[in-house]
């Protein structure tokens, strides 16, 4: 089956992820997650992308981010990925492709959606791990969120700032959404979405992309569609009366 073009609007959220090819790792030591961190950030300012929340895990990464252009996204994305890959090459003695593939991108509604993705995102550690390894992590967005410290390449959205008054109430907030963590269901239906490229939101907002998009935003019946010819069976005596 064809792959379906990837859904992405300027001016709309997006959650990305990209792996190593074959799972393997795509950074080795702290070096390589700082020179990593560098690169996003220089082509995220470069092709105006907001990055709203980030992990780097030894195998791949997530990204929530809001692209400022029709472009950007994808000449973004570009830049990192051929720019770390040369790096992390030239570092380790390797040579070859460092990514599995494309990058996989699927669009979220703004509000409690994007909130969750961002949540999705930072709690991803703690579902692969014990909840305190997942926030002591230390390569993500979820220290500034917390207010550990100030991170630069962080853009917030109008979510974040809907949390609270004072920095102390959002980080307190976040804390607490953190920590309890999102739903199995909630988990699952963001990671299928990413995987297959369809939005995530509620029914209005992806019925909504479908004009702009020119093709279908919600996965279709399995199956292949019915061809049989409706019949017109004879009415009995017994059947009119």
């Amino acid at each position: 089956m064809a792959r379906l073009p990837r859904i992405s609007l300027p001016g709309h959220a997006h959650h990305v992820v990209q792996r190593g090819h074959n799972r393997q790792g795509i950074v080795q030591d702290d070096a390589d997650r700082l020179q990593w961190k560098s690169l996003l950030r220089d082509a995220a300012v470069t092709h105006r992308v907001d990055v709203h929340a980030w992990l780097l895990l030894d195998d791949h990464f997530h990204l929530v981010l809001t692209p400022q252009t029709a472009e950007g996204l994808g000449r973004m994305m570009q830049s990192l990925a051929r720019r770390h890959a040369a790096e992390f090459n030239r570092r380790h003695g390797r040579t070859g492709t460092l990514w599995e593939g494309r990058y996989r991108s699927t669009m979220v509604q703004p509000g409690p959606w994007l909130a969750d993705c961002m949540v999705y995102v930072e709690s991803h550690p703690a579902r692969r791990a014990a909840p305190a390894a997942g926030l002591a992590w230390p390569w993500s967005s979820l220290g500034h969120h917390l207010g550990a410290q100030r991170d630069p390449l962080v853009v917030e959205p109008a979510v974040w700032w809907s949390l609270g008054n004072t920095p102390f109430e959002r980080e307190a907030a976040w804390r607490t959404r953190v920590e309890a963590g999102l739903s199995p269901d909630r988990v699952q239906r963001i990671t299928l979405a990413t995987r297959r490229g369809w939005p995530v939101g509620d029914e209005a907002f992806v019925r909504s992309l479908e004009p702009a998009m020119g093709r279908p935003v919600t996965p279709r019946p399995r199956g292949r569609p019915s061809t049989a010819v409706p019949v017109d069976r004879p009415t009995t005596s017994a059947q009119s009366s």
